[in-house]
């Protein structure tokens, strides 16, 4: 499935000559309009990446919508740092990341651009900080996304979610004296070449566990069409007085049956 030889090598380089333009001119214009408009600053990262989408040859399907109340928390299981391309293109959205990643080269940068929130998850101490931290984007009308599981699955499953930054949910809600919002999202790449995905074609997407970035990148550079299906479930009202822990579990186990399913081809 993966292209070699002289193939593989066409395919790279064509596809990142036509990536080229858009982080030349995308990345400075995202900048500028951070400071000058914001507005804009927060569509323009889902045409950027519609377009890469369009280049790596990624079809994202999406099933349901995503909840227009505010202040949301959408809350998603995570494979790949394709993923974060998906998302984007399809609302504007910002997301809540370990603190790593903002020191990443080029991932960090994107990050920043689209005003990510960066947690230090190994510091427990610091988890009322950053929640309050995150109600604050919330309350401010911002959708943050999280990936609960606190890192990346092999593709085939979903891996136990972490109950701690959803309570920044809990937390908007009590400040606003009203309602918050928690939506679940399923993500998952059923489909490779228009074939369905193999147990053993999971790493060419999946980026977990000690894979080298650079090898994994060419890789899905030279894969001949990626199938993406999105799933939007239904969002759960949370007020200061709901369980976190058993909400976090509810959307675990929801966004693992919805997993499970897609990737058998049920409902696609």
């Amino acid at each position: 499935m993966i292209e070699t030889g002289l193939t593989r090598r066409i395919l790279i380089t064509l596809r990142l000559l036509a990536l080229a333009p858009a982080f030349a001119l995308g990345l400075p214009a995202q900048w500028l309009a951070l400071r000058l408009a914001p507005p804009l600053a927060r569509w323009m990262p889902v045409y950027f990446h519609r377009y890469l989408l369009k280049v790596l040859g990624v079809r994202v399907v999406r099933r349901g919508e995503a909840d227009r109340r505010s202040p949301l928390l959408i809350t998603a299981n995570h494979l790949s740092w394709l993923d974060i391309i998906v998302i984007s293109s399809l609302r504007p959205v910002s997301f809540i990341a370990k603190s790593e990643v903002g020191e990443w080269p080029v991932f960090g940068t994107l990050a920043r651009l689209q005003r990510s929130v960066f947690v230090e998850r190994q510091r427990r101490g610091k988890t009322a900080e950053v929640n309050r931290t995150i109600a604050t984007r919330l309350e401010s009308g911002d959708a943050l996304v999280l990936f609960a599981e606190g890192t990346t699955s092999d593709g085939r499953r979903v891996l136990p979610f972490r109950s701690a930054l959803i309570g920044a949910a809990q937390a908007a809600s009590g400040r606003n004296e009203g309602a918050s919002y928690i939506q679940p999202l399923n993500i998952a790449y059923p489909k490779i070449g228009g074939l369905p995905i193999g147990r053993g074609d999971h790493p060419h997407i999946a980026w977990h566990g000690d894979m080298d970035l650079v090898p994994h990148l060419a890789d899905l550079l030279t894969l001949p069409g990626i199938e993406c299906r999105v799933t939007f479930l239904t969002a759960r009202e949370v007020g200061p007085g709901s369980d976190r822990k058993s909400l976090t579990r509810e959307i675990e186990a929801e966004i693992r049956t919805t997993h499970a399913r897609t990737l058998r081809g049920e409902g696609l």
